[in-house]
């Protein structure tokens, strides 16, 4: 089920998982409430929503979760990255 995530990847793939969590807390869903209207199972939504974890998932199972939280899916990215300008200044 999870994907090996690159590593140029990995903080973009975090960043979408909080993002998802956060919203399906916002909509009052449990987690096992969004696996079964995005047709994957719990197990593999707690690791795409993992904190501290990279777990790759399939452009299917994204669109499905997008769609379970009624969330248009090109918001969904643009609401889960930071821009490189952030995450990489130094103070």
């Amino acid at each position: 089920m999870g994907k090996e995530v690159s590593f140029k990847n990995r903080d973009r793939i975090i960043q979408l998982g909080i993002t998802i969590a956060t919203i399906r807390k916002i909509r009052g869903m449990s987690q096992e409430e969004l696996a079964v209207k995005a047709g994957i199972s719990r197990t593999h939504l707690s690791k795409i929503e993992g904190k501290g974890t990279a777990t790759g998932f399939t452009i299917d199972a994204f669109y499905n979760i997008a769609d379970a939280m009624e969330v248009d899916p090109a918001e969904l990215l643009r609401a889960s990255v930071l821009p490189d300008s952030i995450l990489n200044s130094k103070k």
